[in-house]
């Protein structure tokens, strides 16, 4: 399927889907580009041959849609067909974040906890949609969003007096990220398998083609001996018929001449 035109619903869905299972994985990582090049492959599985950069501004343009969605009146007649499952994206990000900022407050008061996340729950949900996405922007696009960024400075004030994520917090990113490139590697290596077996799978077939094609021109070759050797005989009984008949032909002649003699 060729990755121009517009996106159809099925090939949306998926793309929603792949982005949701790489969802952890864009949370915690700095630069997404080698993310997108993942996502635009596991399209390319699914049958739609669609660039990291056409899934990022798809992804981008969806996310504004189901902003201004969440954002307006829901009996205004409005349908947003994907609303549904980027909710569900959403819904288990913010129970994701939740869980990490509560771990490294288990020994602290539950007040504080609950203080802290209710902090960092605004902050990320006025920042969900930009995901750090824009790392690669233009000069031009920067002044332009100067005074977002000034906004969001002044927010993450308010969380930079939170004490910082220990050093478990940090193992554990380490840790889903070590998951990641051996979960990347091991399909590597199974796609490799695979493409060996298939591989061997083809080899073997025209293998057993070659042997088939060579036993049906050996019994047409049979087949045409024996054809020829019947020709042969049939000749050969036709001309002793015709030497018989001659002969006997020759014989009477000979035998009415002598007796009219």
């Amino acid at each position: 399927m060729l990755g121009s035109g517009q996106w159809g619903q099925e090939e949306t869905r998926e793309l929603i889907f792949i982005r949701g299972e790489l969802e952890r994985d864009f949370t915690a990582a700095k630069h997404n580009k080698t993310l997108w090049e993942i996502v635009s492959a596991r399209m390319k599985d699914r049958g739609y041959t669609r660039t990291p950069d056409q899934c990022k501004s798809k992804w981008k343009n969806l996310l504004n849609r189901y902003k201004g969605k969440e954002t307006s009146d829901p009996e205004n007649g409005c349908q947003f067909p994907f609303f549904e499952e980027l909710d569900a994206v959403f819904t288990e990000r913010a129970k994701t974040m939740q869980r990490r900022l509560l771990e490294p407050e288990a020994g602290s008061s539950s007040t504080q906890a609950k203080k802290k996340v209710k902090r960092t729950t605004t902050e990320r949900s006025s920042d969900e949609f930009s995901e750090g996405e824009d790392e690669d922007e233009s000069e031009e696009e920067k002044p332009a969003r100067g005074t977002s960024h000034k906004r969001k400075k002044s927010d993450s004030t308010v969380v930079d007096k939170s004490p910082r994520p220990n050093s478990g917090t940090r193992t554990g990113l380490q840790e889903m990220l070590r998951e990641f490139f051996d979960q990347q590697l091991r399909m590597e290596m199974q796609w490799r398998e695979m493409m060996e077996k298939r591989a061997q799978e083809r080899q073997l077939f025209e293998q057993e083609w070659q042997q088939w094609m060579e036993k049906l021109e050996r019994e047409r070759l049979m087949v045409e001996k024996a054809w020829r050797e019947r020709e042969e005989e049939m000749r050969r009984r036709e001309e002793s018929r015709a030497e018989r008949r001659d002969s006997l032909l020759t014989t009477l002649l000979n035998k009415l001449i002598n007796d009219n003699n």
